[in-house]
């Protein structure tokens, strides 16, 4: 990976943008995009556009993550100081404990951890794991009163892991869900730019996924391409901790992942897998017989159907501070994209011919 696209992926990673609060995330995105399309454009509520034009005669294609990520809600303050908090989106009880966080103050970062009683201090035969309600961020606070001058109800938290380059071409960080999406949409975008594709296309930064996918139907409503590759992380099952019995094999550093079934095109599909052929990528494929659970279940629904297919970026971890990806699977995936950008000039719509 190139000095120039790594710099901005470390960006986005280290950027805190939970579900609600992506105008940090959205910054560091369009600030590097502005350098790529010829326009750029956000909504009403912070999804962010940027569009390289075709000939006028080709299709519109969009490449779509999301920025935000997963992460809490300050929701109280008790009388000793301590902050009761809630989830953004899919917040992971039980890893939470322990934690650095920090929150997210209008006047600035204030850093926390969230309380665990150590273990000599515990029942040793109890090791429930307390809901998020019950659990609570300690900031140095004496009071209620010198709590409150730091935070407000409502100010989000975000766990304080950082970036850790990993053996080889694997890096972990906090947050990867879905910096990487938008990464890889960015690039794709560059990419097609470069080689001066036919069709029009679009690079989408999406809002508030982790909460019911909401971005990607306003989005998808107001732009309503021909079609949109939704670019989002999914569970690699290579570790110990995962079995194979929910879900089909994904390996770290063996590509990306094609969705099949449900919400996925075929004819999107084709388009995919013909395009990882002819670019020389490794892709896996990956069973979606009910939903995906990402963007993509959106934008297929939006006005009359939108053709939508989900690209899966293997990721172990997923949902904790210390999710893993693999840097090969996201230039390889940006390969794909820069293929399927090109091959999709010569597609008048991509209907399923019945």
């Amino acid at each position: 990976m190139d000095a120039t696209p790594r710099g901005f992926l470390d960006e986005l990673l280290t950027t805190h943008s939970p579900s609600g609060f992506e105008s940090r995330g959205q910054r560091v995105w369009l600030d590097y995009v502005s350098g790529i399309a010829d326009d750029v454009w956000t909504d009403a509520y912070g999804n962010a556009v940027a569009v390289v034009d075709g000939d006028g005669a080709g299709p519109e294609i969009a490449f779509s993550g999301h920025v935000d990520e997963i992460g809490f809600i300050v929701r109280d303050v008790t009388d000793d100081g301590f902050l009761r908090i809630g989830p953004i989106g899919g917040a992971d009880r039980t890893v939470s404990k322990g934690q650095h966080v920090t929150i997210h103050a209008d006047e600035g970062p204030v850093p926390g951890v969230v309380g665990q009683a150590a273990i000599h201090l515990r029942e040793r035969d109890d090791e429930t794991y307390d809901d998020l309600e019950a659990q609570f961020v300690d900031v140095g606070a004496t009071d209620a009163e010198e709590a409150r001058s730091l935070v407000r109800i409502g100010d989000p938290v975000t766990f304080s892991s950082g970036l850790q380059a990993l053996q080889g071409t694997r890096l972990s960080a906090r947050g990867i869900d879905n910096r990487v999406g938008v990464w890889v949409a960015a690039e794709g975008l560059r990419l097609a730019a470069d080689s001066g594709v036919d069709a029009t296309v679009y690079a989408i930064s999406t809002v508030q996924e982790e909460v019911g996918l909401q971005g990607a139907r306003m989005v998808g409503y107001d732009l309503d391409p021909d079609a949109v590759v939704a670019l989002d992380v999914t569970h690699a099952t290579d570790t110990p901790a995962v079995s194979g019995d929910r879900s089909g094999p994904v390996e770290l550093g063996c590509g990306p992942v094609v969705s099949r079934g449900s919400t996925n095109h075929p004819v999107l599909v084709d388009l995919l897998c013909d395009a990882a052929d002819a670019a020389g990528v490794d892709a896996q494929l990956q069973a979606t017989g009910v939903r995906t659970g990402t963007d993509a279940d959106a934008f297929y629904t939006s006005r009359s159907g939108i053709p939508a297919v989900n690209v899966g970026i293997p990721n172990r971890y997923m949902h904790t501070p210390v999710e893993v990806v693999d840097t090969d699977d996201l230039d390889a995936t940006v390969a794909l994209l820069a293929e399927v950008a090109d091959a999709a000039g010569e597609y008048d719509d991509f209907s399923v011919r019945i």
